[in-house]
């Protein structure tokens, strides 16, 4: 585990260079477990001296005598370790061997100087007679820094090691020791259940014996007289000052004071800081600690407090586990209420929920500390970040009979907020958030308005919108009457939401309005949400232009207020904008890093999952697809927010109608466009439409889909939500061509292409490249369909027997009406244009990463170029290499597509996929679909 030292190598292998080099020697200086045997080891292996004499001395085990009576042939490499267990008798046979050494000679002593007879002397009190020419050199082996920490987990637990946390208290608590870390990792490994990489097991998995060992031979070698030192030193568990300790101790100033110097003397203690004293490696105060007797350890604790207590500044969290070690329950209540007031006032709210959590969790709590430390709990757990314990805490407190209204009120809020949030329990979240309304309004106005606020907010499925700007107008009106300008900042906020959501003209007015400037956290933290809440709205409407500056102002006000809530949703944000705006290099991990940082919160990432799921789709993987897009079970999807759910819905509505699915694929369309228009936001219908209208399309429900659109168009009205107005261009375009295909009309799917264009400059303006990519996809189908209909069906356009009507499979379906011969002489111009844009987006999906659209739009083409001129007849030979239509084939097969879906999508039949997939494996070797990926 410990790499060679390259310095020492090199100073040894000095001896080795030249024949009439001086001899060298080499002290190898280093306290308990950090490695020097194994550094002895390494530097026997030394390869500049392939012909010398390895000799080990190993002090105090009785072979120094041997090593010193043999007879030297040289060249000679001395290896002596563990130099300060030798007595006076081996330290003077040492001293004259060394003192002997020739030219052609070197020697490395090792010793822990810590436990030295006579300190800074390893080789004893008596001077010793280095040689004129003897090269004297000393390294200090240092203790292991946090990376190679890391690296040692990684080695022993795989992966990662534990996050970043859990290295961070590996490395801090064993103090970087080498044995220590690899003891330690080692029983993180053996534990059971299975280490799952957090600090807190870290923390948690006790002393190991050699350690344990070493620690409390040291302690109990020094007198009873002086062994409280000590024992005040594992209580306080850190560094801390001589006066301290021995106030900690109850020595008093000279018994203390000779008392440590003992425990240095002894290495029972160490100096890690200049005038600080504590335990060389951290993790051995635990052990030291549990064996001081019972009574003598509460006064100890007792004396802790105290001193704590007069540090400034003060850290109320350990003078609270003091407080609670002595017995004093009352004086730890309240220390754990400092503790929390002050973490939460510096941003660390997570540090605050869990010392809350955990003291409201202690049984016998009484009631009227649990009314103090209930309310702080509840609101660092709004500001931060998930935690499951803290609704089941707040779930039963609240039902505390004993509980002034005010608090329970409070409580209530906070709770409801928690539901809705952080859990995505919209439904539940909204019930408790009315009761807290109704209970708050008689007592408290300033919370009264706060749970109105949140009852303002319009992304949670069920309420209209009505019914949200029902309660904006109560919270307006509570907030002026609390006089609080904080809570009307609240409110601002979440009206700022509610109007950019439905595009509100006056929407941009009141995101001017918020008091970024303002001096007072708490209305920081409000205006850093209501820019968030803008910018959030702003990706929905398709304002991504204004995205960045309003993400960046709110995530700066969020970071310097303490509002990592905000910061998370904002990065969230973040990644639906680089989704729309075409940023998918390395998007895909960027979405998995965030859900993988929020693991303990993943409603919070529900962003992260739906873009993840719509990378998916694009690349054809729709197995994973279908997974991202359902969260992975981590929570109920119908719990998404409004306009995450649709664009959720139609994404999934997308790779049914792939699958040739299409009553499914209808009856989803229905329940998710029944959700958005309960609520009557309209434009997050936006990423739900073109989809939902083709579903109904496809299955013959031209009405229902009719309806949609008159809706769609209806619900917008003249609201500036460009991607959504966009998006009801393309709705349209997809109606049109359904219905021409239906009726076997050329000009009909002519106008549907023009509709497509349409669509496609509006996405060009937002810039969404790929809608663009989609809808002139779309435009250049219905062109050649157009020409394939009129072919079939004679002069007055009506569809032959048997038509397209596969062909309604739009943006991605994988069906289309186009096939047969070269169009007429006419059309020619216009079909030219069409598969020059068929080819442009075929590029554009490439450009993006969009293998499953690439390789549909090229399957498109080949349905409708002639063969290039100047290649012989017959098929080409591809040998050893795969052909063109193979590699289409395997990309998709690897990802995961059935032979259906492949068919669908390249205009082939089954069979013919088969056979191809066979010849792709047969050619690359591949034992498997899913093994073609590694091998294309």
């Amino acid at each position: 585990m410990i790499a060679t030292c390259g310095s020492a190598r090199r100073s040894l292998a000095r001896a080795f260079a030249d024949p009439d080099a001086g001899p060298v020697l080499l002290y190898v200086e280093g306290a308990a477990g950090l490695g020097k045997t194994h550094l002895l080891s390494e530097l026997a292996g030394l390869p500049e001296a392939p012909d010398a004499a390895r000799l080990w001395w190993r002090c105090g085990a009785g072979d120094g005598q041997q090593v010193a009576d043999e007879p030297w042939g040289k060249p000679a490499l001395l290896l002596v370790d563990d130099v300060h267990r030798a007595d006076e008798d081996e330290l003077r046979r040492l001293r004259r061997v060394l003192e002997g050494l020739e030219p052609g000679s070197a020697a490395a002593v090792a010793y822990r100087p810590e436990e030295l007879p006579v300190p800074g002397l390893p080789l004893g009190g008596s001077a010793m007679a280095y040689p004129f020419r003897l090269t004297v050199l000393t390294h200090r082996l240092a203790p292991w820094d946090e990376e190679r920490v890391r690296r040692a987990a990684a080695d022993v637990l795989g992966e990662s090691g534990g996050t970043a946390e859990a290295v961070g208290t590996l490395h801090e608590r064993t103090g970087g020791v080498p044995r220590a870390v690899v003891d330690l990792l080692a029983l993180l490994r053996e534990q059971r259940p299975a280490f799952t990489g957090t600090a807190a097991e870290v923390a948690a998995a006790g002393v190991p014996t050699r350690l344990a060992e070493l620690v409390l031979s040291r302690t109990y070698a020094l007198s009873p007289a002086h062994r409280p030192l000590v024992w005040a030193a594992a209580v306080l568990d850190g560094p801390a000052a001589r006066d301290e300790l021995i106030a900690v101790s109850g020595l008093g100033a000279v018994p203390g004071s000779d008392a440590l110097l003992r425990a240095l003397e002894s290495a029972a203690l160490a100096e890690p800081g200049e005038g600080r004293y504590g335990f060389a490696v951290p993790l051995a105060a635990a052990a030291v600690r549990d064996t001081v007797p019972g009574p003598v350890r509460q006064d100890l604790h007792r004396r802790a407090a105290g001193v704590l207590s007069r540090r400034q500044p003060v850290a109320w969290t350990a003078v609270g586990e003091h407080h609670r070690a002595a017995g004093d329950g009352r004086r730890w209540l309240r220390a754990v209420e400092k503790a929390a007031e002050s973490a939460a006032a510096s941003g660390r709210h997570q540090e605050a929920i869990v010392l809350l959590e955990r003291t409201l969790a202690a049984p016998g709590i009484p009631p009227q500390a649990r009314a103090r430390l209930a309310p702080l709990l509840a609101r660092n757990a709004v500001t931060g970040l998930r935690s499951d314990q803290t609704v089941e805490v707040l779930a039963q407190i609240v039902q505390d009979a004993d509980l002034p209204p005010a608090v329970r009120g409070e409580l209530r809020l906070d709770l409801g907020l928690m539901l809705s949030n952080q859990m995505g329990r919209f439904a539940d979240g909204w019930r408790v958030l009315e009761i807290a309304a109704a209970e708050l309004r008689e007592v408290r106005s300033v919370l009264a308005a706060r749970a109105m606020a949140a009852l303002v907010t319009p992304y949670w499925p069920g309420a209209s919108l009505d019914v949200h700007r029902g309660w904006l107008i109560k919270a307006v009106a509570a907030a002026d009457d609390s006089g609080d300008e904080a809570m009307r900042t609240a409110v601002l906020a979440n009206q700022v939401g509610l109007a950019m959501s439905w595009a509100d003209p006056e929407a941009w007015d009141l995101v001017e309005r918020l008091p970024v400037q303002s001096t007072d956290p708490a209305c920081v933290r409000q205006a850093a949400r209501g820019l968030c809440n803008a910018a959030d709205s702003a990706v929905w409407l398709g304002f991504y232009r204004r995205v960045d500056g309003l993400l960046a102002e709110g995530r700066e006000l969020a970071t310097r207020s303490g509002a990592p809530y905000t910061e998370h949703s904002a990065s969230g944000t973040r990644l639906l904008q680089e989704w729309w705006t075409g940023q998918w290099l390395g998007l895909a991990r960027r979405c998995e890093e965030f859900i993988a940082d929020t693991a303990d919160m993943p409603f919070l990432a529900s962003d992260a999952y739906v873009v993840r799921g719509l990378l998916a789709v694009a690349q054809g993987d729709w197995g994973e697809a279908r997974s991202w897009l359902s969260q992975r079970g981590t929570f109920g999807t119908e719990n998404l927010p409004v306009p995450l759910g649709a664009t959720a819905a139609g994404a999934v509505i997308r790779l049914t109608l792939a699958r040739q699915e299409v009553a499914d694929a209808a009856e989803q369309a229905r329940a998710a466009w029944t959700v958005v228009a309960e609520k009557g936001v309209w434009p997050w219908a936006a990423e739900l439409a073109p989809w939902a209208v083709e579903a109904l399309a496809r299955a013959g429900d031209t009405t229902g889909a009719q309806a949609m659109v008159r809706d769609f168009a209806q619900g917008l009205g003249a609201a500036d939500a460009p991607a959504a107005r966009a998006a009801l261009v393309w709705s349209r375009a997809v109606l049109a061509e359904n219905e021409a295909l239906a009726q076997g009309k050329p000009s009909g799917l002519l106008a549907a292409a023009e509709a497509y264009r349409k669509a496609a400059a509006a996405y060009a303006e937002l810039p969404r490249p790929y809608s663009q990519a989609l809808t002139t996809e779309c435009a250049g189908r219905c062109v050649l369909a157009a020409d394939a209909v009129g072919e079939a069906g004679g002069a007055d356009g009506t569809q032959a027997s048997g038509g397209a009507a596969d062909g309604a499979g739009a943006h991605g379906s994988g069906a289309s009406a186009a096939g047969g011969s070269a169009a007429p002489a006419g059309d020619r111009a216009s079909t030219a244009s069409a598969i020059a844009e068929l080819e442009s987006c075929a590029q554009h999906f490439t450009d993006l990463g969009a293998v499953w659209d690439a390789t549909r739009a090229r399957a498109l083409l080949r349905t409708r170029q002639p063969a290039k001129k100047g290649r012989p007849p017959g098929r080409p030979s591809h040998s050893d290499q795969l052909s063109p239509r193979e590699a289409e084939v395997a990309q998709l097969a690897s990802s995961g597509l059935t032979n259906r879906e492949i068919a669908a999508t390249l205009h082939l039949s089954p069979r013919t996929v088969e056979q191809h997939i066979a010849g792709a494996m047969r050619k690359t070797g591949a034992l498997s679909r899913r093994d073609l990926v590694h091998r294309l």
